[in-house]
C-alpha cells in the first residue's frame, strides 16, 4: 500500500530474513512433530494462510519468492486444517483464538483465492452445519473482559461468505434482531482498563475486529437495505476507537494490533465478494 514509505526496505528486509526456504522447512517440520496437531490451531494457521494469500496476490518479484518459500508451512497447515474441521462436532463461541467463525472466515479468503475448491467446500458445509439455524444471538452478554473477537458479529462475518446476498439478508434479521434502522447506538466500543495488561489489551484489538467485520456485514448486504446506516454507523464508531488505541506505547498490545489494524484500513476481508 505505501511501497515508498520511509519503513519499507527495512520492512523488506525483516521479512526477507525471515521467509527463507530453509527456515520455513523447519517451521513446517516443527508443526507437523507428533503432539502438535493442535499447535496454533486455528487462529494461527488462519493467519498464515491469509499471509500466503497476501503473498500471492502480489504482483512483486520478492513476494513471489517468498510466497513459493511458504509453501511447506502452507501444506503443513492445510493437512492440520483439513484433518480438525471434519472431526469437529460443535463450533467454538468464544472471543480469544480458538473461535471458529473467525479463522473459517480467513480460511474461505483462502481457499476462494487459492482456487481450492474442496477446501472451500468444507469450510462452507462446517459453517453451515454450526451456524446456519442460529437465531437471537445473544449480542448483550458481549463482551467477555478479554475478548477479542466477538462471537457474534464474528459469526455473522463468517456467514455472509457463505450465504447468497438475499439468503445473508434473512439469516442476519433472525441472527442479529437488534440491528434496526433507527438504532444507530445498537454496538457500543468497548475500552481497555489497562493497555498494558496482556490479557485487558485484547479489548483495544474487539474493537479493531468488530469494525472489520461490520464492514463486511455491510457489504454482504443489498445497497438498499435500511439497515446499512445503523451498521456503518457502529463501524465507523469501532474503527475511530481501536485505532487510536494503536500506539505501540506497550508490547502487549503492540506486538499484534497493528495487524489488525492493517487488516481494517486494507479491507482484506471484503476485497472480493465471491457468492
Amino acid at each position: 500500500m505505501f511501497p515508498d514509505g520511509a519503513f519499507a526496505a527495512s520492512a523488506r528486509e525483516a521479512l526477507q530474513r525471515s521467509l527463507t526456504p530453509d527456515n520455513i522447512v523447519q517451521e513446517a517440520a516443527y508443526v507437523r512433530t507428533e503432539g502438535r496437531a493442535n499447535f496454533e490451531r486455528p487462529y494461527g494457521l488462519a493467519w498464515l494462510l491469509q499471509l500466503v494469500t497476501e503473498l500471492r496476490e502480489w504482483d512483486d518479484p520478492q513476494a513471489r519468492e517468498m510466497a513459493i518459500a511458504l509453501k511447506p508451512l502452507e501444506m503443513a497447515a492445510l493437512e492440520r486444517l483439513k484433518a480438525w474441521i471434519p472431526k469437529l462436532s460443535y463450533p467454538v463461541r468464544i472471543g480469544e483464538h480458538t473461535q471458529t467463525a473467525f479463522s473459517f472466515g480467513l480460511a474461505l479468503d483462502y481457499a476462494r483465492s487459492a482456487g481450492d475448491q474442496e477446501f472451500a467446500d468444507l469450510v462452507v458445509a462446517k459453517a453451515r452445519q454450526f451456524y446456519l439455524a442460529d437465531r437471537a444471538c445473544p449480542l448483550a452478554y458481549e463482551p467477555s473482559g478479554e475478548d477479542f473477537l466477538s462471537p457474534c458479529i464474528s459469526e455473522a462475518d463468517l456467514m455472509r461468505r457463505v450465504l447468497s446476498t438475499a439468503e445473508f439478508a434473512k439469516w442476519l434479521s433472525g441472527f442479529l434482531p437488534q440491528i434496526q434502522e433507527s438504532n444507530l447506538n445498537w454496538l457500543q466500543p468497548v475500552i481497555s482498563p489497562d493497555p498494558s495488561d496482556p490479557k485487558l489489551a485484547h479489548l483495544d484489538g474487539l474493537n479493531l475486529s468488530r469494525a472489520w467485520m461490520l464492514e463486511g456485514i455491510a457489504a454482504g448486504l443489498r445497497k438498499e437495505d435500511v439497515r446499512l446506516r445503523a451498521i456503518r454507523s457502529a463501524a465507523e464508531a469501532h474503527k475511530r476507537a481501536g485505532l487510536a488505541a494503536v500506539t505501540g506505547e506497550h508490547y502487549e498490545g503492540g506486538h499484534w494490533l497493528a495487524s489488525f489494524a492493517v487488516y481494517l484500513v486494507s479491507e482484506r476481508g471484503i476485497r472480493k465478494q465471491a457468492h
